[in-house]
């Protein structure tokens, strides 16, 4: 784990633990020459199992991040490859995850949830009218940030993959991944959906707000 305090790549201070998961943790940081923060997310050799495999998934994600440029999603501003940990320096996203507003304050109004599925409707349709189109696949409140001005990014991109042909199914290994029991929006059958017509409620596949 990164040190309380430390530098990293002698212009990132680390503030503070914010978040972790099975094979990562994420830290606050402050690159202290811009005075601005950024979360770090780190990826030990020790705590994977085959590391080199994670390290190349990140790598790709990052490598697809970096082309992309939209308001509800993250922005990667450095990756820093090191022998025993891989790093990716992303925006700070203040605020809490969809998640932890239903935890803490049970179901939304419709007002919110409206405004907030037509926002992540516009997000993947921004991913699908790359070329090739990007499928998200792990749509989940956990990986739905909601901002203090209202505004909601998504997060998470480990399993998204860019979209090769049609016939892409189970046997390729694209359909098969993302949480149990929250079905992809940008996904159904077995097949994925990039016309575009997607309506509000179906933005969120078998997801309850």
């Amino acid at each position: 784990m990164l040190e309380i305090g430390s530098l990293i790549d002698g212009k990132y201070k680390i503030l503070n633990e914010v978040g972790h998961g099975g094979m990562s943790v994420v830290y606050l940081a402050m690159n202290e020459r811009a005075n601005k923060q950024w979360a770090i997310k780190e990826v030990r050799k020790d705590g994977v199992k085959d590391f080199e495999v994670v390290k190349q998934s990140l790598v790709a994600e990052t490598n697809m991040l970096k082309k992309l440029s939209h308001p509800s999603l993250p922005d990667i501003v450095d990756v820093i490859d090191e022998d025993d940990r891989f790093l990716i320096v992303m925006d700070y996203i203040e605020g809490n995850s969809l998640k932890t507003a239903l935890q803490e304050y049970g179901a939304q109004s419709q007002k919110n949830v409206i405004k907030w599925a037509k926002r992540l409707c516009d997000v993947l349709g921004y991913l699908h009218s790359q070329n090739p189109p990007i499928i998200y696949r792990d749509m989940k409140p956990a990986n739905i940030m909601l901002k203090p001005d209202g505004n909601v990014v998504l997060i998470d991109f480990g399993t998204a993959r860019e979209y090769r042909g049609y016939n892409m199914s189970w046997h390729d290994g694209i359909c098969c991944t993302g949480t149990v029991w929250w079905n992809g929006a940008d996904r159904r059958e077995n097949r994925y959906i990039l016309s575009g017509s997607h309506n509000v409620s179906s933005c969120y596949g078998n997801e309850s707000l």
